[in-house]
Order: C-alpha cells, then structure tokens, then sequence
C-alpha cells in the first residue's frame, strides 16, 4: 500500500501527471508537493526524465491555472459570485476570500501572478482576481509557466535528492507519501464538515 501512489503516477506517466496538476489547481486537496515530489522519486529510479516531466507538469499547472483565469474574465463579478457562493463548501473558499485576493492583486500589481507560485497561499487563488481585473491573456500565460516551472523544477530536484538519499529506504519514504496525502485528505474534509462562510461586503464593481 505504501509504495501505490508512486506506482501509480508511475504508471499514469506524463499524461497523468498533466492531469493530476491540472486537477490539483483546480479543485483540492491534491496537493503539487506529492506529485512534483514523486515525479522527482521516479526520475531518481529512472522512470522518468526531468526535462519531459517540468514540461508536462508546467502545462498542466497552468492549464488549471486558466481555467480559474477564464471564469473570472469570462464571468466577471456578476455570475462568478453566485458560483462561489454555491460552491464555497466544497471549494472551502468564500466570496471575502475572493475579495482579498482580489484586493491584494490591486495593491501589489500584476507581478504577483508570478511570485505566488511560489508561495502555498493564494497560488491557485490569484488566477481568478487575475481574470476578474481582466488582465491580459499572454502576460497571465508568461507570468504562471515562469512561476510554475521554477517552482516544479524545485519540487522535482527535491524528490529526486531525497530519492538518492533514501535510496535504501524506499518504503519509509513510500509511507511519509502515503502519511501526507491521507493528513491533506483529512484536513480538506474537516474543512468541508466545519465549513462556516464569512459575511461577504458584496462584489466589487467589475471595471470592465
């Protein structure tokens, strides 16, 4: 059981690590350490090479990026509340939430696409805000696959030293896998059951 989430990324291949890390940017609790992380075990065993691996968990990273990008532009304020306020349980984010965000990309400019992808808040967040202030498409594409490609790139080097490191101690390392996806699990659905929605102020007034 411990070695099953790295055998089956393993046998998903590129195609599934695009999906995972569309699907992880889009609706949790999949978290990108994992499957970054793993993807880096797998290039130490030789299942898998760095370069093919960055660029498919990149697309996929900013292809789920988009897709909140693409509500907030297509939407706006107007249809994209009622969304969120719908959906707020399972997406254990709340229209306030939105607002701050939204808020904190006026007050730092655009750059802030690019540096959150760094940063385990607002990473997926800020596309939506992004998309709501109607950023422009080809800067939002060039700020999330620069920030998204560091930081993979990152995440993969680290699973591959750690690999290298523990070479002898595959299954501790296939159980600390295991240990954290169930705790985000967990941690997701204690969200959902304690959900309780903050007193939103009310949409801000779409500029366009």
């Amino acid at each position: 059981m411990h070695s099953l989430i790295i055998e089956t990324i393993a046998w998903g291949g590129y195609l599934g690590i695009f999906v995972l890390m569309a699907l992880e940017n889009i609706f949790p609790p999949i978290p990108s350490e994992v499957i970054m992380g793993v993807g880096g075990v797998l290039v130490a065993r030789g299942d898998m090479t760095f370069w093919p691996l960055l660029l498919w968990g990149t697309v996929g990273t900013v292809a789920g990026n988009y897709a909140w990008y693409w509500i907030g532009d297509h939407w706006g304020y107007e249809r994209t509340k009622p969304f969120i306020d719908r959906w707020c349980r399972w997406l254990t984010i709340d229209w306030e939430h939105i607002e701050s965000a939204s808020r904190f990309f006026r007050r730092h400019g655009q750059w802030v696409v690019f540096f959150l992808r760094f940063s385990p808040f607002m990473r997926t967040m800020i596309s939506l805000p992004a998309g709501l202030a109607h950023m422009s498409l080809p800067r939002f594409l060039i700020f999330t696959t620069l920030g998204s490609a560091i930081w993979n790139a990152l995440l993969i080097l680290g699973g591959t030293i750690l690999a290298r490191w523990l070479s002898e101690y595959e299954a501790v390392m296939g159980w600390g896998i295991l240990g954290l996806i169930v705790l985000t699990v967990l941690g997701y659905l204690w969200r959902v059951m304690t959900w309780k929605p903050r007193e939103g102020r009310g949409p801000s007034q779409d500029p366009a």
